[in-house]
């Protein structure tokens, strides 16, 4: 079993094959280059505050509100203070199949600013499902930093490997249209979040306060290390675009409808 690491900092500079750059609320302003498992984002948030970011990425309930790919999203156990596990999966643009990660993440704040990391592990209560692709996080994560009382900007760094041979048309759709909405969307959700907040449980923050976290208690030495190479690899390479993507599907990333965020 290779050893695990649940620690909040970078294991050194990687390459960046792709940079997606967005400044909001400038919907003109948008310059995108992306692999297929590398990306860089970077997004200029007026009006929110760090720290309602910081809650935002970490607060799992509200996230199944605005995150409008998610399938399926949970907190499985507490490793430390600062690190938990747990489980997500996501709608793929159609006709793909979903995708789901078992990941550790672990987080700090430093500061003004925030760190948060993940990278995908092996559970033995949570193998992968047949219905879903499971896919790997090689290293996932945000850094969030302050810029004022009110501001901040948030880089969200990705290596993963989606399991599988996407087709071009995937790849040019998720840096022209679904990673610049998604960005988009996620601003609008932390507009939102202090209001929401304080009708749904306001001082409940587990990831600020860890003696309230109702998690059980996980060891370290019952995960390991989700590697690529273990898992199934899918052809989806000459998978064609459904017509209702083409059309901008109905809801999903795809659309910027923000009346759940209530």
């Amino acid at each position: 079993m290779e050893k695990l690491a649940a620690s909040t900092e970078p294991q050194g500079p990687r390459p960046v094959l792709g940079r997606e750059s967005v400044q909001v609320p400038d919907d003109q302003d948008f310059r995108s280059f992306r692999s297929e498992c590398e990306a860089e984002c970077r997004m200029e948030c007026c009006d929110v505050p760090a720290e309602t970011l910081y809650d935002v990425l970490h607060d799992i309930e509200y996230r199944k509100k605005w995150d409008s790919n998610v399938i399926e999203t949970f907190d499985i156990a507490r490793l430390t203070v600062n690190a938990d596990v747990g489980y997500y999966s996501w709608r793929c643009p159609k006709p793909l199949k979903n995708r789901d990660v078992i990941t550790l993440r672990s987080w700090l704040p430093m500061g003004a600013d925030y760190i948060i990391m993940n990278y995908s592990v092996k559970h033995p209560k949570y193998p992968p499902r047949k219905d879903l692709v499971r896919a790997v996080s090689i290293q996932t994560g945000y850094l969030i930093q302050s810029t004022g009382p009110k501001s901040c900007v948030i880089t969200y760094l990705a290596q993963v490997d989606p399991k599988g041979s996407l087709p071009k048309w995937v790849v040019n759709k998720s840096s022209q249209f679904l990673a610049p909405k998604a960005m988009k969307k996620m601003y609008k959700a932390c507009l939102k979040y202090p209001e929401w907040k304080q009708k749904h449980l306001p001082h409940f923050k587990p990831w600020l306060h860890p003696e309230q976290s109702p998690l059980p208690s996980l060891a370290l030495s019952e995960l390991s290390v989700q590697h690529a190479d273990s898992l199934e690899n899918i052809d989806e390479s000459a998978v064609a675009e459904s017509r209702e993507e083409r059309m901008g599907g109905a809801g999903g990333e795809g659309s910027d409808d923000d009346t759940s965020l209530t």
